[in-house]
């Protein structure tokens, strides 16, 4: 190329120059715009949408039907919410407001959807858990700090009085909490220690005199820090502590019978004054959420009634004898969190939602967005770039997995407080922790994603990608911290591992480690890894075998691994030096679930047409998330060289195909404007609207 120009600069052309440099860009950007299935050099495969977001023949009726088949059973309930936050501009957020501002309308707006919209959080939690977190979703669209303040007062203050309390807690708080006479926190994270529960330094003290716990925070590191709800609004508190029962222990000392939940009030419910012996402080700004109120409580020598404590658990008579119907402090201490997964599932749920308002953004962007093009042609949407695809696209279809994922949580969810059946009740809890976990980690990452594939236009407030990914990030953190939670999903794996070879059951979810352990076992097929035919690749058990294989052999290996280092190590050090495994375990079990729940949403769905563009769409999710670790699969042959390079080949091309009906996926998604905010993500006059914020 050098040589030509300089041929072109002796013979003196102009012309000449200028149609070199034109080549030396349009082969630059033909490396972005191959059709991936295309064998012909040089070959560009645009789609037609230089006009801008041009749907396909039928898209429409593609996009209304996937819609249809996406609902859930309560997308009426969380239209009503929608409708209402929409006849009403005054409890809208606005772009730039003051952090006392934000929370004054954040609890305006949760007044408002309870006493003028009618709508009874509490009881729909109580009756049917599913609506409760459409109307959460909903909210959350709303403003994601109201979403999260209707769950401190409802998953967390509400969730446990119907959880931890009994029917005298129920009678006396119930009404109170659902009508927000009774606002409330959840005051279990102390400034010391946040996930370690059982660590907890606040103590809650039998008085038999008085018939009375004495609450009291022992030192600084006990202060409830971060506690939603309590810097302005909380009226009462949920405070976890350790029960203290005087000269019961050995040699009359006084026995600790672990962590245990209170209800403390906080506030006259009145005057709003705070009450004697409390101090509670503002924990200030945040980098976001802060329409939520988050405060710090000392307690000192805070006096409440024996019967205030939530005793489903454990109890004290009258003269001071403790009684439960669990025999350890462990097993109180487990029955006690394994009640409030609720929270968990309502965040892996709404992080979903963030995830599809911040996807349908930049995909409708970058439909709309037009840079460069052929020589002497129109310019061609930025969508068309197969880097913009590969952004993008694996996205998409993510989003639509975690869809499917999180519908069957709510689902389990929702049997488990119907049956109280105990394996559903272990299945929740480390499949709500292994999903929040997975779920806010990856959308996460991916808002930053979207916010840079929106180019400089992403980064204006009004295109919301800094709220949303500010206002998101702590959904990584509170109801449990991702690598913790992933540590228990890789516990309980284990643990299944070890009853498999006692010849034990396993729970549902795990069940098919049963034949896939067989296969680890076994060497890999040397036929079936080099097999790279479309239709083996694109096959569902080919996938789903290919997802589970590479989880049980990393359980294999990491049981081996512990085996080994607890010999000289003991069970922490080994678990610690093991623990990047234990976490990549985790993470490759949970994917698995969210294929399978994805594979059977495709099999169920009734329409042909609607079918076959879920199968599109899950073929992309598993061959892009193989090809993410092929790394893995090849270590062990259980995937081919040519094998490998024909996955990465097809998941391209499955990528550009996903792309032709970007558009029609995330109109599915049905979220209306008023939730989507962004003006560069509207339907239609995105442009116009975004001059005409500026003032144009």
């Amino acid at each position: 190329m050098a040589t030509a120009s300089r041929s072109g600069r002796r013979g003196g052309s102009e012309d000449e120059d200028d149609r070199t440099a034109a080549m030396r860009r349009l082969r630059v950007l033909s490396l972005h715009l191959q059709d991936p299935s295309s064998s012909s050099e040089g070959g560009l495969a645009l789609a037609a949408c230089a006009a801008g977001r041009r749907r396909a023949t039928g898209g429409a009726d593609a996009a209304a039907a996937l819609a249809a088949y996406m609902r859930g059973r309560h997308r009426d309930t969380q239209a009503r919410v929608f409708e209402f936050f929409l006849s009403r501009p005054d409890l809208q957020t606005p772009v730039e407001m003051s952090t006392a501002a934000h929370r004054e309308l954040c609890f305006r707006q949760l007044c408002a959807l309870v006493r003028e919209a009618g709508v009874r959080p509490l009881s729909l939690m109580a009756n049917d858990p599913a609506e409760y977190f459409a109307v959460m979703e909903a909210a959350g669209g709303a403003d994601i700090s109201l979403g999260v303040k209707l769950g401190v007062q409802y998953s967390l203050w509400g969730g446990s009085i119907i959880n931890l309390g009994t029917k005298k807690h129920r009678d006396r708080f119930f009404d109170g909490i659902d009508n927000l006479d009774y606002p409330g926190c959840f005051a279990m994270t102390e400034l010391h220690h946040g996930s370690n529960v059982q660590a907890l330094q606040t103590t809650a003290t039998f008085d038999p005199v008085t018939d009375e716990f004495i609450i009291n925070t022992p030192n600084d590191g006990a202060i409830k820090w971060w506690i939603g709800n309590a810097a302005l609004h909380g009226k009462f508190a949920t405070v976890f502590a350790r029960l203290i029962l005087p000269l019961q222990g050995k040699g009359g000392d006084p026995a600790d019978m672990g962590i245990h939940a209170f209800i403390v009030p906080i506030r006259d419910l009145e005057t709003n004054a705070v009450l004697p012996g409390i101090e509670i402080n503002d924990c200030g700004h945040k980098i976001g959420l802060n329409g939520v109120d988050n405060g710090a409580l000392r307690f000192r020598s805070v006096r409440i009634p024996r019967d205030n404590l939530l005793n489903r658990f454990g109890d004290v008579s009258r003269d001071g004898k403790y009684t439960s119907s669990l025999p350890t402090i462990n097993k109180r201490f487990a029955a006690t969190l394994g009640e409030l997964v609720g929270g968990r599932v309502g965040i892996a749920y709404s992080s979903v939602g963030i995830l599809k308002v911040s996807v349908t953004i930049a995909v409708r962007y970058a439909l709309l967005r037009q840079q460069f093009g052929p020589p002497k042609k129109p310019e061609i949407s930025v969508l068309d770039y197969q880097s913009h695809q590969h952004k993008l696209m694996p996205m998409l279809a993510s989003s639509y997995a975690f869809h499917f994922a999180t519908r069957y949580l709510v689902d389990k969810y929702s049997e488990m407080k119907k049956t109280n059946d105990e394996d559903v009740m272990a299945d929740v809890h480390v499949l709500s922790s292994g999903l929040k976990a997975y779920i806010t980690s990856y959308t996460a990452k991916s808002i930053s994603v979207c916010r840079e594939s929106c180019g400089g236009h992403g980064y204006a407030a009004v295109n919301r990608f800094g709220a949303l990914r500010n206002d998101h990030d702590i959904f990584q953190t509170f109801e449990g911290d991702n690598t913790v939670l992933l540590q228990q999903v890789a516990g309980d794996l284990l643990k299944q591992y070890q009853e498999k070879f006692k010849g034990g059951t396993l729970s549902a979810t795990w069940n098919y480690l049963r034949d896939s352990m067989g296969t680890y076992l076994s060497q890999p097929n040397p036929v079936t890894s080099r097999w790279e035919g479309e239709d083996h690749l694109r096959d569902p058990n080919f996938q789903l075998d290919a997802f589970r294989y590479r989880t049980s052999r990393l359980l294999h290996s990491v049981a081996a691994r512990l085996q080994k280092h607890s010999k000289t190590l003991g069970g922490f050090g080994a678990w610690n030096r093991c623990l990047n495994h234990l976490l990549t375990l985790a993470e490759s079990h949970i994917e698995s679930v969210i294929l399978a729940k994805f594979i059977e949403a495709v099999k169920r769905c009734p329409d042909e047409k609607t079918r076959e563009l879920l199968k599109l769409v899950c073929d992309l999710y598993a061959l892009d998330r193989i090809w993410k670790d092929i790394g893995t699969y090849r270590n062990v042959d259980y995937v081919a060289p040519n094998k490998a390079k024909a996955i990465h080949k097809l998941a391209d091309y499955l990528s550009y195909q996903v792309r032709l009906v970007a558009q029609e996926l995330v109109d599915a998604f049905d979220l209306p404007d008023l939730i989507i905010r962004a003006p560069i993500g509207m339907q239609s006059e995105a442009y116009a609207q975004y001059t005409q914020h500026v003032g144009f």
